[in-house]
């Protein structure tokens, strides 16, 4: 462990709500050694920054991780040229071309199908039957495995992001992981045959038209599963009820002053999606006179700096017209998730426009908890509102 100072968390009371912790953290010390989580964290936004590009002493390769050793080692969990041979590879996925020509269309398709299933339908649970559906449907697609339910896709992808978070070694949790895996395994056997018949833009089609060995592939298919299913399913959420408890930035895009994007991004700094992502210690290493040892355990805090005093004014409040430039969502190194621009269709340009203009009287309808903090969102979402049908004519979303 690294000789930085110690600051105790409650671990139940920190999943809950992180950020009082965080705050403390980074007015104690620049990095402090948590030892709940067995772990130093990097909390201030600029070094986070800085120190993610470091791959020569802050390493994604992480044999002995979590993730490699239940979900195989995928890309985000290799550095260097390993890396960026297999980003090249799934690139014509996830390319903004990809998305705008290829993805958008079916993104905007599932969505109003799911959204003339709640039609007439006095309330519902926003996370359930409809944040859950969309970023489902939409990573089936992009996946190739559109022969998953959505419902399977959702388990599977919980189970997933479960064990990667286990430190505790709950041996239930990892063992509804292995049966999560096994569960895409399967899906992928059965997708094989369909996408070499009729290959397309999907991420199973692609990597296997650019040679990628099968464990790689498969081990990409789970990593985009895994974040690809709660992360937007969170966001798109998290961004609504962010938007109904503030009505004032709710009514600055409906009447054009301010965008959807603005809304999503703002959320993504407020309250990160992804609130964490490990580093191992490849070489002894000095940080504002903390010591590093080689295979110490880094936690790089997102969330934390993505609500840096020294960054952000005011960062406790979500404001949908401050500059979010800074903000470190998505990352910052050579890791930066390869998936941003499909996020940000999918909930700007889709989920969140049709949603509020299918449900112009869209309120909550009761208590919606939030918890997490290597992954963070709703839990549950009551809403009500009746939606209505398509508007004949409606112009063309912010």
């Amino acid at each position: 462990m690294s000789d930085a100072p110690i600051y105790d968390i409650d671990p139940p009371a920190f999943w809950a709500d992180p950020y009082p912790d965080l705050a403390g953290m980074r007015a104690r010390a620049p990095i402090v050694y948590v030892p709940q989580l067995g772990a130093t964290l990097l909390t201030r936004r600029d070094d986070i920054f800085d120190n993610e590009k470091r791959i020569e002493v802050f390493s994604s390769d992480q044999p002995d991780g979590l993730m490699t050793v239940l979900m195989g080692q995928n890309m985000m969990r290799k550095d260097g040229a390993a890396h960026m041979a297999e980003r090249k590879a799934i690139f014509p996925t996830v390319s903004p071309r990809t998305v705008r020509d290829t993805w958008t269309a079916q993104f905007r398709a599932a969505t109003a199908r799911i959204l003339d299933d709640l039609a007439g339908r006095p309330g519902f649970d926003l996370m359930a039957d409809y944040a859950m559906p969309v970023s489902a449907e939409a990573l089936k697609a992009m996946t190739g495995l559109t022969n998953m339910t959505a419902h399977e896709t959702n388990r599977v992808s919980q189970g997933m992001i479960d064990g990667c978070a286990n430190y505790a070694g709950d041996p239930a949790v990892e063992a509804n992981c292995h049966d999560c895996t096994a569960s895409i395994d399967a899906h992928i056997d059965a997708m094989i045959p369909v996408l070499d018949a009729a290959p397309d833009h999907s991420l199973l089609s692609v990597q296997r038209r650019a040679g990628l060995s099968d464990a790689q592939t498969r081990a990409n298919i789970k990593l985009a599963i895994s974040g690809g299913q709660n992360e937007p399913r969170d966001a798109i959420a998290g961004t609504v009820w962010a938007l109904l408890t503030h009505p004032d930035q709710l009514a600055l895009i409906r009447s054009g002053a301010a965008t959807w994007l603005q809304a999503f991004e703002e959320y993504a700094r407020w309250i990160s999606p992804i609130g964490m992502s490990p580093r191992r210690v490849a070489r002894p290493y000095t940080l504002h006179g903390v010591t590093f040892a080689p295979d110490d355990r880094v936690f790089l805090m997102f969330g934390s700096g993505n609500r840096d005093e020294r960054v952000f004014a005011d960062p406790d409040r979500f404001d949908i017209t401050r500059d979010t430039g800074p903000a470190i969502s998505f990352g910052a190194g050579p890791h930066f998730c390869a998936g941003a621009w499909a996020s940000k269709a999918l909930i700007a340009d889709v989920a969140l426009p049709m949603l509020f203009d299918r449900l112009p009287d869209l309120a909550l309808d009761g208590d919606a908890p939030f918890g997490g903090w290597a992954f963070r969102g709703p839990l549950r979402m009551p809403v009500r509102g009746p939606v209505r049908g398509p508007v004949r004519g409606a112009a063309r979303p912010v």
